[in-house]
């Protein structure tokens, strides 16, 4: 049986809209772009009379939503010289984004990185992409050097990010495992609901934290799954991932039956759904009162559960630390670090999940079943520096597009 059994509980509704939904059916408008009358006939067809259309009223009126054939577009770009009587020759000069005698321009750039960074899509199928919408045969090699570039462009821009990731007050963390080279790599992410950071290192655990060097200087509270290393950051406050509680709670209730596991379950659901009603009354942190209840609740549950799995003895004769049910392995874990599962309680902004960091991992690994493992080091950096500025855009409302076409515009989006 899994330990990620899934949470969610059927609706019971049947798929589809549902009674009362309000439907989004597209609604004609009053001034469209293209109108079209069609012909009548150019005579009566009983008595033979010549119809003049322009003396006929409009009948009916349907309209039809669609998109123009595209066509890309060749700007050319001139400098002038002029010289003044004096003799001063002036000159002036293109834009910063225009380089080659003949080149591709930033929307086409953007566009191809969005598609690939962005969207997730393999760099080949992009170039087929861009050639059955455009008519351009932009080779897989060019978008990787765009790729490159929108890194470098956008590289400023991620350095405020990670220092203002630093500075917040909460930070989501977590971490996967990525292929890199046909080798295994770790994409470690730290994030807020404004900001996101990828990073991406041959290591998982403290050396990974140390050399990529975000969490080891973040100053507000950590919010992570209980990883073991995130714990030797003992001058951080820390808070566990609820949700990965509730999928343990459940795996052992299943496993063994025993009552102190759904209680546990149901004292921390509870504490959320309170946590819930406070925040909608617009308080910062549950009761003193309520507090205590959940808190001497989920106690009662810890020791419940710890009397029916005791500690496994050790064997005599046998080196290195005995093995421990998983149940007991729970429990001591929410013993031991019961103010860390709690705190939700005492600070609102504090979350119960850490599923802005679990959602973030998703993109990466949703790329990696998409187009396979990267294919090096930097393609895989690229792709954290890229994600880190794009997904940050898009947490404070801009279109992901609109802001690779701002970078290689010259002008990349202040996300800090």
């Amino acid at each position: 049986m899994k330990k990620t059994t899934s949470q969610r509980k059927p609706s019971g509704n049947k798929p589809g809209g549902q009674e009362g939904h309000e439907g989004k059916a597209l609604q004609r408008v009053e001034t469209p772009d293209v109108v079209v009358a069609m012909d009548l006939p150019t005579q009566c067809d009983v008595c033979g009379t010549p119809l003049a259309k322009e003396l006929a009223d409009v009948d009916q009126r349907k309209q039809v939503f669609d998109i123009p054939v595209v066509k890309y577009e060749v700007t050319e770009y001139q400098t002038l010289s002029l010289r003044c009587a004096c003799g001063k020759l002036h000159f002036s000069e293109f834009p910063q984004w225009v380089g080659e005698v003949v080149g591709y321009g930033p929307n086409i750039q953007a566009l191809a990185v969005h598609l690939t960074q962005g969207q997730l899509v393999p760099v080949a199928r992009t170039s087929e992409l861009l050639r059955d919408l455009y008519g351009l045969n932009i080779s897989p090699a060019s978008i990787c050097a765009w790729i490159d570039a929108a890194a470098q462009r956008v590289a400023s821009s991620v350095e405020a990010v990670k220092e203002s990731v630093q500075a917040a007050p909460v930070v989501g963390a977590d971490e996967s495992g990525l292929r890199v080279d046909s080798k295994l790599q770790w994409l470690h992410t730290a994030v807020t609901p404004l900001l996101t950071w990828y990073g991406v290192h041959a290591k998982r655990g403290m050396e990974a934290i140390q050399e990529l060097d975000v969490l080891a200087h973040c100053t507000g509270r950590l919010v992570h799954d209980c990883f073991a290393p995130y714990w030797n950051l003992v001058d951080k406050e820390h808070s566990l991932c609820g949700a990965h509680l509730l999928r343990e709670l459940t795996y052992e209730q299943q496993v063994s039956g025993q009552s102190w596991a759904q209680e546990l379950a149901t004292t921390l659901v509870d504490a959320l759904k309170a946590c819930d009603a406070a925040r909608t009354a617009g308080a910062t942190a549950l009761s003193a009162a309520e507090i205590e209840t959940f808190t001497g609740r989920y106690r009662s549950g810890v020791q419940a559960g710890l009397a029916l799995n005791p500690a496994a003895a050790k064997i005599e004769g046998r080196k290195g630390r005995t093995k421990q049910s998983s149940a007991f392995n729970l429990l001591q874990r929410l013993e031991q670090h019961g103010i860390e599962v709690l705190y939700f309680m005492h600070d609102l902004a504090v979350p119960f999940t850490n599923n802005l960091a679990e959602r973030a991992i998703r993109m990466p690994k949703v790329k990696q079943r998409i187009s396979g493992c990267f294919r090096t080091f930097r393609g895989a950096q690229n792709f954290c520096t890229i994600r880190s500025y794009i997904d940050s855009a898009r947490k404070q409302g801009f279109g992901m597009l609109h802001a690779l076409q701002a970078a290689f515009a010259g002008t990349p989006l202040n996300l800090a």
